[in-house]
């Protein structure tokens, strides 16, 4: 028999839409690749996660008319769908549907509820093992988590499955997709079944799901694997027996490092741009290594016709930095605009002059600019309906180096979740492709140039100093006698972890991000502001 595997893109929340798209692509799978099953991933009606919308009666009633819509409408293929199934109280099922017949239901039993999952909050555990025939094979139904503990494979070998079948909802992380082939080669070795595993693809909020889906044989061997981020429908022959083949492919290679983040960023951005319905987006650009990197990924996410930058020079902008603004924005082919925030600091600074009468300059003087700027990003924004662009990196936003109402003002931040050594990676593979990043905006120190002469070290330690500290304290929940033990200065590393709680409240008005961290400031992250730890 053939399987079609759906990696496709589904909206959270749009029912009718994500229907559709099963319909499609079932009869796609049955007309052109001659598919007896195609396999849609986890919650595919209502996208995943569908958090609170959950609770709603009216989504309810639109998940209930979808699936007998899907059930009915199509014939000639068999389809394994995820949804919502409301008996009592809720469960995380996948139904198994032919010619207008209900074969089979599997509700998920084990459910996440760590990192970014919260399953427990909205779903119900299932307690039952499915195996079923499908053209005369014994197929276990699981969803996602399942695989991942011993348990439910264990169950549909001991009821006599000659397969497992996957749907799921894997959000990406760095180096996740290898994690996800070694829990499924544990899963095959203790069993002898080989696995079938399809992934959603697409942008949802802070995450983003990479696709990757696979099929694993009996011997541990992968004969099928998708590309990442990119949507497809992708046959694996399997026979009786339940050995399998995919003559045709794909069979790709894990994406270096630096191209996985990069491309999940992009899909990160181009979903949450163009699901929330945005005609494109402003970026402010300084000529820094942060503002040029997210300008890039705008370009690639959205096209360059849809992002405009916008240059705002104070007094402390060096000419470097604005002939490197202009040179990228030109690389790019975007339309750009200087504006200097110098008529507003200086307003800014003469309405306050009473009031700061004999107090010397500091941060606050360096925060109105940073605050002028905001308000011409968001007054742009608010006029033309384009969405404003974020540029701030995860280790600024560890230590709270950014502007609450100015540099953090806006609706998306493409690379909140990179570190500052991973922007420079990021830069570099991206001129890879093509050098639309200017060479000196990657060599040159980093400045927020907010004062003169300004370096970012003057505030922070180096970064390749700061990025392990934080790395260990925010990924790995380490002390600081941990993080001492590695070789690093106690008195830094206590300097830079109390910048970090103390900066809580920041993170929490940030806009949200995308997600490519084993633990990112957002769903991941939920640290008390107020704390005598």
């Amino acid at each position: 028999m053939k399987v079609a595997l759906a990696q496709l893109n589904f909206k959270v929340g749009d029912v009718d839409g994500n229907a559709g798209i099963v319909m499609a692509a079932a009869a796609r799978a049955r007309d052109e690749l001659g598919a007896d099953l195609v396999i849609f991933p986890e919650l595919t009606l209502t996208g995943y996660p569908p958090e609170d919308l959950l609770f709603h009666s009216g989504l309810r009633h639109r998940v209930e008319a979808a699936f007998q819509r899907v059930r009915d409408e199509v014939a000639g293929i068999s389809m394994l769908v995820g949804y919502p199934e409301y008996d009592g109280t809720i469960f995380n099922s996948v139904a198994l549907l032919r010619d207008g017949e209900l074969l089979a239901t599997y509700r998920k039993q084990i459910l996440p509820n760590y990192g970014v999952f919260d399953e427990k909050r909205y779903f119900t555990p299932g307690h039952r093992t499915c195996v079923l025939p499908v053209n005369g094979l014994p197929m276990a139904l699981t969803v996602c988590e399942d695989i991942w503990e011993p348990g439910p494979v264990a169950g549909a070998r001991a009821a006599g499955a000659a397969l497992v079948l996957n749907p799921t909802a894997s959000p990406y992380a760095i180096d996740k997709q290898e994690r996800r082939e070694q829990v499924m080669r544990a899963r095959v070795a203790e069993s002898g079944l080989p696995i079938v595993y399809v992934n959603h693809v697409g942008g949802q909020d802070e995450l983003v799901f990479d696709g990757v889906s696979c099929a694993m044989d009996a011997s541990g061997q992968m004969v099928l694997r998708a590309p990442a981020c990119k949507e497809g429908i992708y046959v694996v022959d399997i026979d009786a027996d339940g050995a399998m083949r995919a003559p045709g492919g794909p069979l790709v290679d894990a994406d270096p490092l630096e191209k996985s983040v990069y491309d999940a960023i992009v899909l990160g951005v181009r979903d949450y741009v163009g699901k929330n319905g945005f005609p494109g987006v402003i970026v402010g650009l300084s000529g820094g290594i942060d503002s040029a990197l997210t300008l890039a990924i705008a370009c690639d996410a959205l096209g360059p016709e849809a992002v405009r930058a916008v240059l705002m020079p104070s007094r402390y902008t060096s000419r470097m930095s604005i002939d490197d603004a202009v040179d990228q924005a030109g690389r790019l082919g975007i339309e750009h605009h200087l504006i200097s925030i110098e008529p507003m600091f200086e307003a800014s600074l003469g309405s306050l002059q009473e009031l700061f009468a004999g107090l010397p300059a500091d941060s606050t003087e360096e925060n109105i600019q940073a605050r002028c700027r905001g308000i011409i990003l968001m007054a742009i924004s608010n006029k033309t309906g384009r969405m404003v662009l974020t540029t701030g990196n995860k280790s600024e936003m560890a230590v709270g180096y950014a502007t609450l109402y100015g540099d953090m003002a806006g609706g998306f931040a493409p690379i909140k979740d990179c570190s500052k050594t991973l922007v420079y990676r990021l830069a570099r593979y991206r001129n890879s492709i093509s050098e639309d990043i200017p060479k000196r905006v990657i060599t040159r120190s980093p400045s927020a140039e907010l004062a003169p002469d300004q370096k970012d070290t003057d505030t922070l330690p180096p970064y390749d100093v700061l990025y392990p500290i934080l790395e260990a304290f925010i990924e790995e929940d380490c002390s600081v006698d941990q993080i001492e033990a590695r070789g690093f200065d106690r008195e830094t590393v206590v300097r830079i972890l109390q910048m970090v709680k103390r900066n809580e409240y920041k993170r929490r008005q940030a806009p949200p991000g995308v997600r490519v961290s084993r633990r990112g400031f957002g769903r991941d992250w939920r640290y008390p502001i107020t704390s005598g730890y």
